[in-house]
Protein backbone atom coordinates (compact mmCIF):
# COMPACT_ATOMS: atom_id res chain seq x y z
CA UNK A 1 0.00 0.00 0.00
CA UNK A 2 2.88 2.54 0.74
CA UNK A 3 4.36 1.96 -3.05
CA UNK A 4 1.03 2.78 -4.71
CA UNK A 5 0.52 6.02 -2.02
CA UNK A 6 3.99 7.10 -3.43
CA UNK A 7 2.53 6.61 -7.22
CA UNK A 8 -0.78 7.59 -6.60
CA UNK A 9 -1.73 11.24 -8.38
CA UNK A 10 -4.19 13.34 -6.89
CA UNK A 11 -7.76 12.12 -7.49
CA UNK A 12 -6.07 8.90 -7.12
CA UNK A 13 -8.71 7.94 -4.46
CA UNK A 14 -11.61 9.24 -6.02
CA UNK A 15 -10.56 7.43 -8.74
CA UNK A 16 -10.85 4.24 -7.12
CA UNK A 17 -14.10 4.67 -5.23
CA UNK A 18 -15.66 5.40 -8.54
CA UNK A 19 -14.35 2.12 -9.96
CA UNK A 20 -15.73 0.20 -7.06
CA UNK A 21 -18.63 2.01 -6.94
CA UNK A 22 -19.33 1.04 -11.00
CA UNK A 23 -17.97 -2.49 -10.55
CA UNK A 24 -19.88 -3.52 -7.73
CA UNK A 25 -23.23 -2.00 -9.71
CA UNK A 26 -22.03 -3.55 -12.84
CA UNK A 27 -21.32 -7.10 -10.71
CA UNK A 28 -25.43 -6.73 -9.52
CA UNK A 29 -26.47 -6.40 -12.68
CA UNK A 30 -25.78 -10.24 -13.17
CA UNK A 31 -27.69 -11.41 -10.09
CA UNK A 32 -30.95 -9.24 -10.99
CA UNK A 33 -30.81 -10.02 -14.42
CA UNK A 34 -30.37 -13.85 -13.64
CA UNK A 35 -33.40 -13.81 -10.84
CA UNK A 36 -35.54 -11.54 -13.69
CA UNK A 37 -34.59 -14.20 -16.41
CA UNK A 38 -35.46 -17.21 -14.21
CA UNK A 39 -38.75 -15.48 -13.60
CA UNK A 40 -39.69 -15.87 -17.43
CA UNK A 41 -38.42 -11.83 -19.24
CA UNK A 42 -37.30 -12.23 -22.42
CA UNK A 43 -33.98 -11.32 -22.64
CA UNK A 44 -34.13 -8.76 -25.73
CA UNK A 45 -36.81 -7.12 -24.33
CA UNK A 46 -35.41 -7.04 -20.50
CA UNK A 47 -32.29 -5.30 -21.95
CA UNK A 48 -33.74 -3.15 -24.25
CA UNK A 49 -36.76 -1.70 -21.34
CA UNK A 50 -33.81 -1.73 -18.62
CA UNK A 51 -31.54 1.02 -20.69
CA UNK A 52 -34.73 2.87 -21.77
CA UNK A 53 -35.88 3.20 -17.55
CA UNK A 54 -31.76 3.92 -17.04
CA UNK A 55 -31.52 6.12 -19.82
CA UNK A 56 -34.62 8.66 -18.28
CA UNK A 57 -33.20 8.16 -14.88
CA UNK A 58 -30.20 9.48 -16.06
CA UNK A 59 -32.29 13.00 -16.45
CA UNK A 60 -31.80 14.17 -13.22
CA UNK A 61 -28.10 13.80 -13.02
CA UNK A 62 -27.34 15.32 -16.25
CA UNK A 63 -29.47 18.61 -14.79
CA UNK A 64 -27.02 18.28 -11.44
CA UNK A 65 -23.68 18.11 -13.52
CA UNK A 66 -23.97 20.36 -16.47
CA UNK A 67 -26.85 22.55 -16.12
CA UNK A 68 -29.89 22.82 -18.32
CA UNK A 69 -30.55 19.94 -19.74
CA UNK A 70 -30.91 20.99 -23.40
CA UNK A 71 -27.35 22.93 -23.65
CA UNK A 72 -26.24 19.98 -21.41
CA UNK A 73 -27.36 16.89 -23.52
CA UNK A 74 -26.91 19.16 -27.05
CA UNK A 75 -23.78 21.45 -26.34
CA UNK A 76 -23.36 23.84 -28.81
CA UNK A 77 -19.50 22.76 -29.07
CA UNK A 78 -21.10 19.19 -30.83
CA UNK A 79 -20.24 18.97 -34.22
CA UNK A 80 -22.32 16.31 -36.37
CA UNK A 81 -19.18 14.10 -36.32
CA UNK A 82 -19.82 14.39 -32.40
CA UNK A 83 -23.09 13.18 -32.60
CA UNK A 84 -22.37 10.14 -35.05
CA UNK A 85 -19.49 9.34 -32.69
CA UNK A 86 -21.95 9.15 -29.77
CA UNK A 87 -24.59 6.84 -31.68
CA UNK A 88 -21.45 4.79 -32.56
CA UNK A 89 -21.05 4.35 -28.60
CA UNK A 90 -24.24 3.43 -27.91
CA UNK A 91 -24.77 1.05 -30.54
CA UNK A 92 -21.31 -0.68 -29.56
CA UNK A 93 -21.62 -0.53 -25.91
CA UNK A 94 -25.52 -1.26 -25.19
CA UNK A 95 -26.68 -2.81 -27.79
CA UNK A 96 -23.53 -4.91 -29.19
CA UNK A 97 -22.34 -5.83 -25.72
CA UNK A 98 -25.67 -6.59 -24.45
CA UNK A 99 -27.19 -8.29 -27.31
CA UNK A 100 -24.28 -10.50 -28.09
CA UNK A 101 -24.01 -11.48 -24.80
CA UNK A 102 -27.67 -12.91 -24.69
CA UNK A 103 -27.38 -14.62 -27.51
CA UNK A 104 -23.94 -15.96 -26.90
CA UNK A 105 -25.60 -17.21 -23.65
CA UNK A 106 -28.18 -19.76 -26.01
CA UNK A 107 -25.35 -22.47 -26.87
CA UNK A 108 -22.62 -21.48 -23.68
CA UNK A 109 -23.19 -21.31 -19.69
CA UNK A 110 -23.34 -18.18 -18.57
CA UNK A 111 -20.15 -18.64 -16.38
CA UNK A 112 -17.75 -18.92 -20.15
CA UNK A 113 -19.85 -15.75 -21.77
CA UNK A 114 -19.28 -13.67 -18.54
CA UNK A 115 -15.30 -14.93 -18.73
CA UNK A 116 -15.17 -13.77 -22.51
CA UNK A 117 -17.01 -10.07 -21.70
CA UNK A 118 -14.16 -9.72 -18.88
CA UNK A 119 -11.71 -10.42 -21.16
CA UNK A 120 -11.74 -6.74 -22.48
CA UNK A 121 -9.47 -5.25 -20.51
CA UNK A 122 -6.64 -7.08 -22.51
CA UNK A 123 -8.08 -5.72 -25.48
CA UNK A 124 -8.39 -2.52 -24.15
CA UNK A 125 -4.81 -2.49 -23.12
CA UNK A 126 -3.20 -3.23 -26.84
CA UNK A 127 -5.86 -0.64 -28.84
CA UNK A 128 -4.85 1.34 -26.51
CA UNK A 129 -1.15 1.15 -27.33
CA UNK A 130 -2.59 1.25 -30.55
CA UNK A 131 -4.82 3.84 -31.03
CA UNK A 132 -3.44 6.19 -27.94
CA UNK A 133 0.01 5.64 -27.18
CA UNK A 134 -1.24 4.64 -23.80
CA UNK A 135 1.71 2.16 -21.89
CA UNK A 136 1.72 -1.36 -22.08
CA UNK A 137 4.95 -2.64 -19.86
CA UNK A 138 5.49 -6.00 -18.72
CA UNK A 139 4.37 -5.38 -15.52
CA UNK A 140 0.78 -4.06 -16.88
CA UNK A 141 0.59 -7.18 -19.35
CA UNK A 142 1.75 -9.88 -16.24
CA UNK A 143 -1.20 -8.11 -14.32
CA UNK A 144 -3.66 -8.23 -17.18
CA UNK A 145 -3.03 -12.04 -17.54
CA UNK A 146 -3.50 -12.66 -13.67
CA UNK A 147 -6.39 -10.77 -13.99
CA UNK A 148 -8.06 -13.46 -17.00
CA UNK A 149 -7.00 -16.49 -14.75
CA UNK A 150 -8.52 -14.96 -11.58
CA UNK A 151 -11.78 -14.24 -13.42
CA UNK A 152 -11.41 -17.90 -14.78
CA UNK A 153 -11.31 -19.17 -11.39
CA UNK A 154 -13.73 -16.89 -9.74
CA UNK A 155 -16.48 -17.79 -11.88
CA UNK A 156 -15.49 -21.54 -11.95
CA UNK A 157 -13.86 -22.64 -15.17
CA UNK A 158 -15.67 -26.17 -14.29
CA UNK A 159 -19.01 -24.95 -15.47
CA UNK A 160 -17.32 -24.01 -19.44
CA UNK A 161 -19.34 -24.80 -21.95
CA UNK A 162 -22.89 -26.42 -23.03
CA UNK A 163 -22.20 -29.12 -24.77
CA UNK A 164 -23.50 -28.70 -28.64
CA UNK A 165 -22.51 -27.66 -31.78
CA UNK A 166 -22.98 -24.08 -31.42
CA UNK A 167 -20.79 -24.00 -28.60
CA UNK A 168 -17.47 -22.99 -30.57
CA UNK A 169 -19.76 -20.29 -32.48
CA UNK A 170 -21.20 -19.02 -29.02
CA UNK A 171 -17.95 -18.61 -28.33
CA UNK A 172 -16.50 -16.39 -30.84
CA UNK A 173 -19.86 -14.01 -30.14
CA UNK A 174 -19.46 -13.39 -26.46
CA UNK A 175 -15.72 -12.41 -27.03
CA UNK A 176 -17.27 -10.42 -29.77
CA UNK A 177 -19.35 -8.69 -26.79
CA UNK A 178 -15.24 -7.85 -25.32
CA UNK A 179 -14.29 -6.89 -28.61
CA UNK A 180 -17.19 -4.00 -28.80
CA UNK A 181 -17.16 -3.02 -25.50
CA UNK A 182 -13.22 -2.11 -25.91
CA UNK A 183 -13.96 -0.61 -29.04
CA UNK A 184 -16.41 1.66 -27.09
CA UNK A 185 -14.38 2.56 -24.61
CA UNK A 186 -11.13 3.06 -27.13
CA UNK A 187 -13.95 5.15 -29.20
CA UNK A 188 -15.13 7.44 -26.56
CA UNK A 189 -11.56 8.15 -25.04
CA UNK A 190 -10.00 9.21 -28.41
CA UNK A 191 -12.91 11.06 -29.64
CA UNK A 192 -12.26 13.48 -26.49
CA UNK A 193 -16.68 14.64 -27.40
CA UNK A 194 -17.39 18.10 -25.61
CA UNK A 195 -20.17 16.73 -23.45
CA UNK A 196 -20.53 15.75 -19.94
CA UNK A 197 -19.93 11.82 -18.47
CA UNK A 198 -24.03 11.70 -17.37
CA UNK A 199 -25.10 13.19 -20.80
CA UNK A 200 -23.24 10.60 -23.05
CA UNK A 201 -24.23 7.96 -21.09
CA UNK A 202 -27.63 8.88 -21.09
CA UNK A 203 -27.13 9.08 -24.78
CA UNK A 204 -25.31 5.70 -25.21
CA UNK A 205 -28.15 4.29 -23.60
CA UNK A 206 -31.37 5.46 -24.93
CA UNK A 207 -29.50 4.52 -28.59
CA UNK A 208 -29.03 1.46 -27.08
CA UNK A 209 -32.21 0.90 -25.63
CA UNK A 210 -34.31 1.69 -28.79
CA UNK A 211 -31.95 -0.18 -31.15
CA UNK A 212 -31.95 -3.30 -28.59
CA UNK A 213 -36.25 -2.80 -28.47
CA UNK A 214 -36.74 -2.86 -32.33
CA UNK A 215 -35.09 -5.93 -32.57
CA UNK A 216 -36.93 -8.14 -29.39
CA UNK A 217 -40.00 -6.80 -30.64
CA UNK A 218 -39.24 -7.08 -34.13
CA UNK A 219 -38.32 -11.03 -33.55
CA UNK A 220 -41.53 -11.52 -31.85
CA UNK A 221 -40.50 -11.24 -27.91
CA UNK A 222 -43.09 -9.22 -25.12
CA UNK A 223 -42.70 -7.91 -21.45
CA UNK A 224 -44.33 -10.71 -19.15
CA UNK A 225 -48.40 -10.48 -19.00
CA UNK A 226 -48.29 -11.09 -14.92
CA UNK A 227 -44.98 -8.95 -13.37
CA UNK A 228 -44.75 -9.41 -9.34
CA UNK A 229 -43.79 -6.62 -6.71
CA UNK A 230 -40.59 -8.28 -6.23
CA UNK A 231 -39.84 -8.90 -10.41
CA UNK A 232 -40.64 -4.74 -10.25
CA UNK A 233 -38.32 -4.33 -7.61
CA UNK A 234 -35.38 -6.21 -9.33
CA UNK A 235 -36.21 -4.61 -12.06
CA UNK A 236 -36.05 -1.30 -11.18
CA UNK A 237 -32.59 -2.14 -9.43
CA UNK A 238 -31.25 -3.38 -12.56
CA UNK A 239 -32.42 -0.22 -15.04
CA UNK A 240 -31.31 2.80 -12.07
CA UNK A 241 -28.51 1.04 -9.74
CA UNK A 242 -27.25 -0.90 -11.79
CA UNK A 243 -27.10 0.54 -15.40
CA UNK A 244 -27.53 4.04 -14.51
CA UNK A 245 -24.85 4.00 -11.91
CA UNK A 246 -22.82 1.90 -13.16
CA UNK A 247 -22.98 3.34 -17.01
CA UNK A 248 -22.58 6.79 -15.07
CA UNK A 249 -19.85 5.83 -13.32
CA UNK A 250 -18.00 4.18 -15.71
CA UNK A 251 -17.43 7.20 -17.96
CA UNK A 252 -16.63 9.73 -15.15
CA UNK A 253 -13.62 7.25 -14.38
CA UNK A 254 -12.54 6.95 -18.03
CA UNK A 255 -12.09 10.65 -17.96
CA UNK A 256 -10.21 10.59 -14.49
CA UNK A 257 -7.66 8.00 -15.77
CA UNK A 258 -6.20 6.52 -18.97
CA UNK A 259 -8.54 3.87 -20.52
CA UNK A 260 -6.29 0.82 -20.19
CA UNK A 261 -6.20 1.82 -16.06
CA UNK A 262 -9.58 2.42 -16.11
CA UNK A 263 -10.40 -1.08 -17.71
CA UNK A 264 -7.82 -3.08 -15.62
CA UNK A 265 -10.74 -2.47 -12.82
CA UNK A 266 -13.08 -4.41 -14.54
CA UNK A 267 -11.54 -7.73 -12.85
CA UNK A 268 -13.58 -6.50 -9.94
CA UNK A 269 -17.32 -6.97 -11.28
CA UNK A 270 -16.98 -10.99 -12.07
CA UNK A 271 -15.40 -10.85 -8.46
CA UNK A 272 -18.30 -8.65 -7.16
CA UNK A 273 -20.93 -11.11 -8.80
CA UNK A 274 -19.29 -14.56 -7.27
CA UNK A 275 -19.50 -13.00 -3.67
CA UNK A 276 -23.06 -11.99 -4.68
CA UNK A 277 -24.39 -15.12 -6.42
CA UNK A 278 -23.46 -16.41 -2.75
CA UNK A 279 -25.29 -13.93 -0.73
CA UNK A 280 -28.48 -13.53 -2.61
CA UNK A 281 -28.42 -16.67 -4.54
CA UNK A 282 -26.81 -18.98 -1.95
CA UNK A 283 -24.37 -20.15 -4.40
CA UNK A 284 -21.15 -21.99 -2.62
CA UNK A 285 -17.78 -20.80 -2.86
CA UNK A 286 -14.88 -22.79 -3.53
CA UNK A 287 -10.99 -22.57 -2.71
CA UNK A 288 -10.81 -22.10 -6.51
CA UNK A 289 -12.74 -18.61 -6.03
CA UNK A 290 -10.86 -17.37 -2.98
CA UNK A 291 -8.16 -18.09 -5.08
CA UNK A 292 -9.17 -15.89 -8.21
CA UNK A 293 -10.11 -13.41 -6.24
CA UNK A 294 -6.35 -13.43 -4.94
CA UNK A 295 -5.73 -13.18 -8.28
CA UNK A 296 -7.80 -10.44 -9.00
CA UNK A 297 -6.55 -7.95 -6.48
CA UNK A 298 -3.04 -8.81 -7.15
CA UNK A 299 -3.71 -8.16 -11.24
CA UNK A 300 -5.05 -4.36 -10.27
CA UNK A 301 -2.01 -3.54 -8.00
CA UNK A 302 0.26 -4.93 -11.41
CA UNK A 303 -2.00 -3.00 -14.01
CA UNK A 304 -2.15 0.30 -11.86
CA UNK A 305 1.43 -0.12 -10.85
CA UNK A 306 3.88 3.02 -12.79
CA UNK A 307 7.35 2.07 -12.69
CA UNK A 308 9.21 5.46 -11.56
CA UNK A 309 11.02 5.81 -15.08
CA UNK A 310 7.58 5.89 -17.12
CA UNK A 311 4.03 7.09 -16.33
CA UNK A 312 0.76 7.14 -18.69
Amino acid sequence: MAALSRTAHPGQAAFVLTLLAATFLMGSSFIAGKILLQGGFAPMVLVGWRFLVAAVATLPLVLLDAGPLGKALLPSAMTLRDAMVVVLIGLLQTAAVMGLLFVAMRTIAASTAAILLFTNPIWVAVLGKIFLGESLHRTRLLGLALGIAGVSLAIGVGAASLPGAGALTGQAIGLGSAWCWATATIINKRARLPIGSWALSFWQMLVGALAVLAIAYGSGERWPQVTTPAQWGWFFWLAIPASTGSFGLWFVALKKGGATRTSGYLFLAPLFTVLLSFLVLGHTLVWAQALGGVLIGLSLWLVNRQPAAQRD
